[in-house]
């Protein structure tokens, strides 16, 4: 451990830039494949730093690879930048304060996940340039990750088919290894069509398809009660036949995201929705198309990469925040109750403390048992491509909610930058551990190929289906 230190040495030399970048970021929050201006930034930053840019990855014109190194093992550092709907807030401002009514905001802090990243990446890429080492970087600036499943399209095309093993963080309200607890899912419509007809005149002449919609949701509501607990269903419709009652829905669009705790269990649960579907259109006379819009797997651990990293998160001790920090997670807490702070224990497995205790001041052990969570993330894909380990690490108050207006207002707060910084270092560290270190990456690897023995991996994309790219308005 006693040379990790000149790592981190390399973060702190890039670290103003990447601050900035953050906040640009920050600043033209994009949703979901359009995402454009905030992939041209990190595409600039990639030709300032001296990497060899990939545009259109994986034919995604919001994607862009940038590689460093000419030989040895290739180590990936994910980033990610997109932002989510409806969530526009003022920075710094510890009460919602919309800066854009119905605008988006990056309650995920991605902004700060994609800069830490690149800033990771460059870290590495310099060190090796100064030492000589031989080896591979490669950051993946990945758009979509909110529902899109970019990193999976990127996996079904073969993007970490050379790829030794693969780094990632996610901003948290607390700092740990991540656990390896998410859901697969697939978001699915279901397109109902029946016949249209004077809803008073003669009703009896038509079929309609927003009655089929209803059905299904009905059914799935009485299937919860019969598949795993650990499972989920969720449904948005996304064409309700129109919006005069007078006229039976021809036509109706439901999306179904259906969630489970790993592959198989995902591919038997959503059999059972399709059945549901084809009863309801049974039913109402109808006839149901259904046509997969995104999927991503469960995330896959991977123990020796766990314990690499954890060694470097105990060496580096937990994020150091000061007094001005603290103070405005305490203004931030007081929008909070009692149990959005306790699930920020429950989720890192630590007891929560018998003290008030505005923001992270610990590292947690590897081995606690928390819930992780039952999210989705398409980091899941990549971890069935190549072992994969990623790190939580405090950027905001503790009992934060994601995906809220309380993580947005955090998003360019000094304490959001030093939790950016620090889970550059740690990226960095366990990349540079992991370069020098074959025999880590054998272990991984070898940990890796027993898992996909056992269980195969198997796309949740079909073939044929495309990223749901956003055409660019110049």
């Amino acid at each position: 451990m006693k040379n990790t230190n000149v790592i981190w040495e390399f973060v702190d030399n890039h670290c103003d830039a990447f601050v900035e970048l953050s906040d640009r970021v920050f600043d033209i929050p994009e949703t979901l494949y359009n995402e454009y201006k905030s992939v041209a930034e990190h595409k600039s930053m990639l030709d300032t730093q001296g990497f060899r840019v990939t545009e259109d990855a994986a034919g995604i014109p919001t994607a862009v690879l940038g590689e460093a190194g000419e030989e040895g093992p290739v180590i990936a550092i994910l980033g990610e930048f997109d932002a989510l709907p409806y969530l526009s807030q003022e920075p710094g401002v510890a009460e919602p304060k919309p800066i854009e009514s119905g605008g988006n905001g990056h309650g995920c802090g991605h902004n700060l996940l994609g800069s830490a990243a690149l800033l990771a990446a460059t870290a590495v890429k310099d060190w090796m340039a100064e030492t000589g080492v031989k080896a591979r970087v490669r950051y993946y600036g990945c758009p979509a990750e909110e529902g899109g499943a970019a990193k999976a399209f990127m996996v079904r095309d073969g993007l970490f088919d050379d790829v030794d093993l693969a780094i990632s963080w996610h901003p948290a309200t607390f700092t740990a290894v991540n656990k390896a607890n998410s859901l697969a899912n697939t978001r699915i419509d279901f397109t109902f069509r029946g016949k249209a007809s004077h809803a008073a005149a003669a009703p009896e002449l038509g079929r309609s398809a927003l009655d089929a919609v209803e059905l299904m949701n009905v059914g799935i509501n009485y299937m919860r009660e019969h598949m795993p607990d650990d499972a989920r269903v969720h449904y948005a419709y996304l064409d309700a036949g129109g919006v005069a009652p007078n006229v039976v829905q021809h036509q109706a669009t439901v999306r179904q995201l259906v969630r489970a705790r790993d592959l198989p269990g995902l591919r038997t649960l959503l059999e059972r929705v399709k059945k549901i579907a084809e009863g309801a259109a049974l039913m109402t006379e109808t006839t149901v198309e259904s046509n997969v819009f995104t999927g991503v797997s469960n995330l896959l651990g991977n123990r020796p990469l766990e314990e690499a990293m954890q060694a470097e998160l105990d060496h580096l001790g937990p994020v150091e925040f000061d007094d001005n920090d603290r103070a405005f997670a305490k203004e931030i807490q007081k929008s909070l109750t009692d149990e959005d702070i306790a699930v920020s224990f429950r989720r890192c497995g630590m007891p929560a403390p018998d003290h008030e205790l505005p923001l992270c001041d610990f590292v947690a052990p590897l081995d606690l048992t928390g819930d992780g969570g039952e999210g989705s993330t398409d980091v899941g894909d990549t971890s069935w491509a190549v072992p994969t380990v990623q790190a939580r690490v405090a950027t905001c108050a503790v009992g934060t909610p994601f995906h809220t207006w309380q993580t947005v207002a955090q998003g360019k707060a000094p304490a959001a930058h030093k939790g950016m910084i620090y889970a550059a270092k740690v990226m960095a560290a366990t990349a540079k551990r992991a370069i020098e270190d074959k025999a880590l990456r054998d272990a991984a690897q070898a940990e890796h190929r027993a898992q996909l023995d056992k269980t195969p991996y198997i796309s949740p994309l079909p073939a044929g289906v495309k990223p749901p790219v956003v055409k660019r308005e110049d």
